[in-house]
């Protein structure tokens, strides 16, 4: 490092020494499902005045973008529900040196935003599936549509993403005999 203090390049650095280029950054504690092992049935939100504008989250990930932060993974809550996302992620996709904007989403919107979102700067989307039965899936959602979950996917494939990603949680006697039937999914 130079002994130039303009010229020196400051970095996020962890408590073990570790040098910090990966950040998730939770735009919402909302969702539009009730999963069973993610919310209670009588979730209490934060109240809005809690959470952190948009702007504030963009200036935030700048901050990091300078920082050395070179991946940035957009998480909730279901991060698409929150109004006005898609200036967030605009926002977040010109930031120098940020090589990967990752979403993570119950695909419930990525129907009508997949499109939205790839020309914005997202590179990866994560959707959460966890069963390809609609009366399971609706049960372990509380009241989810698995048709719009599945939309979704079908959506974030056609609008080219580099790489969909299908995140499922299974637990023992719920859904762990659709183990095969979801790696098939994925796979096909």
């Amino acid at each position: 490092m130079s002994e130039d203090p303009s010229s020196q390049h400051r970095e996020l650095i962890d408590r073990f020494g570790r040098r910090v280029t990966y950040v998730r950054l939770s735009v919402t504690d909302r969702c539009d499902l009730r999963c069973r092992y993610c919310m209670t049935e009588d979730m209490e939100f934060l109240p809005r005045n809690q959470i952190l504008t948009l702007e504030e989250m963009a200036r935030l990930a700048r901050c990091f973008s300078s920082l050395g932060v070179v991946k940035l993974r957009i998480t909730g809550g279901e991060p698409l529900v929150r109004r006005n996302v898609i200036w967030l992620f605009r926002e977040l996709g010109t930031l120098p040196g940020i090589r990967d904007l990752t979403l993570t989403t119950n695909g419930t919107q990525l129907g009508r935003l997949a499109g939205a979102l790839r020309a914005a700067g997202v590179n990866r989307v994560n959707v959460s599936l966890d069963s390809l039965r609609p009366e399971r899936f609706r049960a372990l959602t509380r009241f989810g549509d698995i048709g719009k979950t599945l939309v979704g996917i079908d959506a974030a494939l056609k609008a080219g993403f580099q790489r969909v990603k299908l995140n499922s949680v299974i637990l023992r006697g719920v859904n762990e005999d659709e183990s095969l039937d979801l790696v098939r999914f994925a796979m096909d």
